[in-house]
């Protein structure tokens, strides 16, 4: 039995092995069809990390698919139920390395917008790709770069729909129309070291600390709303001593993340923890990253487009959520572009025997295809 051009594409990217920030030739094989389709291809190379912008069209809006090629490293290979690199269908489940994460939904892309231009060669607006080999990795050389580098150059996507697996149960159920923000601490508190037999001659930073750093842990940051639970604060790494018994150590070193809704800014965020942290007299060192601000798209044309298209293959309309980690939409959002995620069932991303329905792909590209009918159909 052949295989649909769907569960084809699906099998020809995941047989590439693009542990990241590897491509394998996942871009080439997408750009070749992009080409055929009258799409204008610039190929962003940053540092390690190959990249690629594709647009058909110069008309507004400009709608565009974002995803990327790259995908976690496969771990033990004795606990696959068959090579990872090797796309197999068993059960009526795709098993390989990124059949959810996600090159299952970039094979759906690409054959929807060929259905698409087909039955719509003279589509209004514009349609994009913006594909990258950095998601999975330190993310610093991919999505990021290449939205600077269009911001630049004043060409801004207007709507966009990120490939990642964002689905519970089944394909389409949930719709992630927003994203938390999120910020790192790392906390060093300045103490004195000495012999534990002789504290009056030093100063522990762990007792000095547990004071403010239990404060943190106890505020309520805000109360959330509609779309976003209340901020979290929590500590997932502590580090301090030489590993003796008798040695009061001499600093302490605290690593600490908020997962944040609208309510917050990073700069709230920063403004509150260093009150706590002065209120309580330490003398510490504190460095922030920011990974990304939170983002929300509640209304607007692709909401509307997207919910009606998964309305209209699922008959039933998908729920709204913004639970989850980061995504790249946090980059592109901050084009102030409407941003959601639309892909297939998370349950196997990162796993041994990851794996996708291949009915839910054909699902998905129908969502992917009435999306692009609603928003820029003649």
């Amino acid at each position: 039995m052949t295989d649909s051009p769907v569960l084809a594409l699906a099998k020809d990217l995941i047989s590439r092995q693009s542990v990241t920030p590897e491509d394998a030739d996942c871009q080439k094989v997408m750009i070749e069809r992009l080409k055929a389709l009258g799409f204008e291809i610039e190929i962003m190379v940053f540092e390690d990390t190959t990249n690629f912008w594709a647009r058909r069209g110069t008309a507004a809006p400009l709608f565009a698919f974002a995803g990327h090629t790259d995908v976690v490293p496969a771990g033990s290979l004795d606990l696959w139920h068959t090579p990872p690199f090797e796309p197999t269908v068993i059960d009526g489940h795709l098993h390989g390395r990124g059949a959810a994460d996600m090159k299952g939904s970039l094979a759906c892309m690409i054959v929807a917008v060929e259905r698409f231009i087909k039955n719509n060669p003279n589509h209004t607006g514009s349609i994009a790709f913006l594909i990258t080999s950095d998601e999975e990795g330190p993310f610093i050389n991919g999505t990021t770069r290449v939205v600077d580098t269009l911001m630049a150059r004043n060409e801004l996507i207007d709507m966009c729909i990120v490939g990642e697996p964002s689905s519970t149960e089944h394909v389409g159920d949930v719709v992630k129309n927003g994203r938390r923000g999120s910020i790192t601490g790392d906390l060093c508190v300045k103490g004195i070291q000495g012999h534990v037999a002789y504290p009056q001659l030093a100063r522990n930073p762990i007792h000095q600390s547990l004071t403010a750093l239990a404060e943190l842990a106890a505020t309520k940051w805000d109360e959330g709303n509609q779309y976003f639970p209340p901020t979290s604060f929590q500590i997932p790494n502590l580090h301090a001593g030489t590993g003796a018994s008798n040695v009061i150590p001499g600093e302490f070193n605290v690593q600490f993340n908020f997962r944040f809704s609208t309510e917050l800014t990073d700069e709230d965020i920063k403004k509150r923890v260093h009150s706590t942290l002065d209120l309580h007299g330490l003398e510490y060192d504190l460095q922030w990253t920011l990974s990304g601000h939170p983002f929300l798209t509640d209304t607007g044309d692709l909401l509307t487009a997207v919910v009606d298209a998964v309305a209209t293959v699922n008959e039933q309309k998908p729920e709204l959520l913004t639970t989850g980690g980061t995504s790249d939409g946090r980059f592109i959002a901050k084009m102030g572009t409407q941003v959601v995620e639309l892909g297939p069932v998370n349950a196997t991303i990162h796993k041994v025997n990851e794996c996708v329905n291949v009915s839910d792909l054909e699902k998905l590209t129908d969502m992917y295809e009435h999306t692009l009918i609603n928003l820029l159909g003649q």
